[in-house]
């Protein structure tokens, strides 16, 4: 794999220099394929530098963005397939966190007492800092409404899978990474909508409870059904029953659900509530056929993760394509603003950790936990509203910093242990 990996390195090169040859000669029909394919090339590649191996999944976002904006019309539609569909965008933002969800375990809410103080400050800091950062970001450079209103929502976003990653690299705790993640996703139904409504409200419409309905589809239902999994990987005999005893009514109640919201008007109040009830049903049913394939497939637990990168990559792409015209306007400023905010987070994250007296590891963590927000689930609710190309333009621009500066930190953190106070490493 090596190999190949240095194959594809030499061939970035070999793109690049084509590329630079194209823009000299301004020919886009020669630079724009050529700039797609150093950006692909080095994605692969960078697996050949062990020190630049940890950007690989970064360097697929660049690509991303790269392809939405030199060709945003074929990120549009493929024949009469919309990819922007707000039922497409549903589907991969449910497999992105299902793939984020298979990494969690009913086992890390047990930590909860022990890091208690640590999830409070982290959740805090989280959910106040963030939004408050973004806010104060639209103020400053006088975004137009839709585009301020997506700063301020990836704000009050919950953090996301990259945050627990970042710790593991820069080892940190990562309990209390996990347990920080797992809490403010489960609050973010509840938060994100909040926020957006008494920051972003004069902006654009909110309207809390569809939001707060969105959030349980694309997030909670998905973590739902891989917790499931992972109950029955450790569930008795007589558990295991009762769980198929559930899938067994999960199957039928879908069926019904089905039936009974044909024709209905959606949007109604019991229109709503047996949907989302469909959702459970469908998240149960999901969980145990997932966890029965994944016994006949046991690396399927390792392969979910990059399906998470696929989806968020796929996001990048079309929300840069839907907003490219808006990008080329304010793309620099929007890239000057996800600077700022990210900063924000890391700094206020640790110092305010280590003001209410936290371990530095602890501050560590609270920094990437604070500083890096779920992007997925920003540009999902943009195209849940019908707003990918505006609202969900920020998400586009800021997670890919938010991977570049979190890679950078954390082993920049991971080569500085902190020291106890004999002058010794603190190795997690």
């Amino acid at each position: 794999m090596n190999r190949l990996n240095k194959i594809f390195l030499i061939c970035s090169g070999v793109a690049a220099t084509v590329l630079l040859i194209g823009i000299v000669l301004q020919q886009e029909d020669m630079y724009k394929p050529f700039a797609i394919a150093t950006a692909i090339c080095a994605a692969i590649g960078l697996g050949a530098v062990p020190s630049l191996k940890g950007y690989q999944y970064t360097a697929w976002i660049i690509a991303a963005v790269v392809a939405g904006m030199l060709y945003p019309a074929a990120f549009s539609k493929w024949g009469s397939f919309e990819l922007r569909n707000k039922t497409t965008i549903l589907l991969i933002i449910q497999i992105v966190m299902f793939g984020m969800g298979i990494q969690m375990s009913i086992k890390d809410f047990s930590g909860i007492a022990q890091t208690g103080k640590g999830v409070a400050i982290g959740l805090l800091c989280h959910f106040s800092v963030m939004p408050l950062m973004g806010l104060l970001l639209t103020k400053i450079f006088h975004f137009e409404p839709e585009i301020a209103a997506g700063i301020i929502l990836i704000g009050s976003c919950s953090s996301g899978l990259a945050s627990n990653v970042m710790v593991y690299l820069a080892r940190a705790n990562l309990v209390l990474s996990v347990i920080v993640t797992a809490m403010a996703t489960m609050l973010a139904p509840f938060f994100t909508p909040l926020l957006m409504k008494l920051l972003a409200g004069t902006l654009i419409k909110i309207d809390f409870l569809n939001m707060m309905l969105e959030i349980i589809k694309m997030v909670i239902v998905p973590i739902f059904a891989a917790l499931l999994h992972d109950y029955l990987k450790h569930a008795a005999v007589k558990q295991t029953r009762t769980v198929y005893s559930f899938f067994a009514a999960a199957i039928l109640w879908l069926g019904i659900v089905i039936y009974l919201i044909s024709g209905q008007t959606e949007g109604t109040p019991g229109t709503i509530s047996i949907t989302l009830s469909g959702f459970f049903a469908g998240a149960i049913i999901v969980g145990v056929l997932y966890h029965r394939l994944q016994k006949i497939f046991p690396k399927l637990d390792a392969v979910m993760p990059y399906c998470s990168m696929f989806g968020i990559i796929y996001f990048t792409t079309v929300t840069t394509a839907a907003g490219h015209d808006n990008l080329m306007k304010v793309g620099f400023l929007l890239f000057i603003a996800s600077v700022i905010h990210n900063g924000a987070g890391y700094f206020f994250g640790y110092w305010l950790s280590r003001l209410f007296k936290l371990d530095k590891n602890s501050a560590r963590t609270v920094a990437f936990e604070v500083g890096l927000q779920n992007g997925g689930m920003a540009s999902g609710l943009a195209g849940s509203m019908g707003k990918l190309g505006t609202v969900g333009l920020p998400a586009a621009v800021f997670s890919p910093w938010m991977n570049i500066s979190g890679s950078i930190l954390a082993n920049y953190w991971r080569k500085r242990p902190p020291q106890s106070p004999k002058g010794r490493s603190l190795e997690q």
